[in-house]
């Protein structure tokens, strides 16, 4: 089962390496290499920490990479070690990583955390829409350079949207505690 389905995996990206156009290309590796180190979300987060309005959404936000950045790099990566799609189908990515393992993927699990931290704290619905559509686009960005399989993608959005989540229920009681008459 797991043998078919890592097959597919393979085959689905290999497919997506077909899709490629020259024009789209150094777009697309430069966007995604935007998100190395989480270097764009980390910096959109950072400054919205000097406006009262995305005050709350950056620090959703960053709490959320720094919970994904445990949960993926830290944690899954080394544990899994699952080898980059290159050193096993016959791809050439359009970016170099220096880490060989991926699964999950680190770029699309801090797109998420970031993108849908903002999506519950900015104030204008342009504006969530916006960051989600961020968050999706890194990780289509993320198959289109050929640096990670489908799975990895998924499961690192997945991830993502988790502790997106977790930031946003612990913010909700830490303001519940903090508002309490006693």
């Amino acid at each position: 089962m797991l043998d078919t389905l890592l097959r597919l995996d393979g085959q689905l990206l290999v497919a997506i390496q077909g899709l490629h156009q020259p024009w789209l290309d150094p777009i697309v590796s430069f966007y995604t290499k935007l998100g190395d180190a989480g270097l764009l979300f980390i910096a959109l987060s950072l400054a919205m920490l000097f406006h009262k309005s995305t005050r709350r959404a950056g620090v959703l936000a960053l709490c959320a990479m720094i919970l994904g950045l445990l949960v993926t790099n830290v944690t899954i990566k080394p544990l899994v070690e699952r080898a980059r799609p290159w050193l096993v189908w016959p791809i050439t990515p359009l970016v170099t990583e220096k880490d060989p393992n991926s699964f999950p993927s680190g770029h699309t699990c801090a797109a998420f955390a970031a993108g849908l931290s903002w999506a519950r704290a900015l104030p204008q619905k342009g504006e969530r829409i916006f960051v989600v559509v961020l968050a999706v686009l890194m990780g289509l960005s993320r198959l289109y350079v050929g640096v990670h399989y489908p799975t990895d993608v998924l499961v690192g959005a997945l991830i993502g949207a988790l502790c997106a989540w977790i930031a946003w229920k612990a913010f909700q009681a830490y303001e519940e505690k903090k508002n309490r008459v006693y």
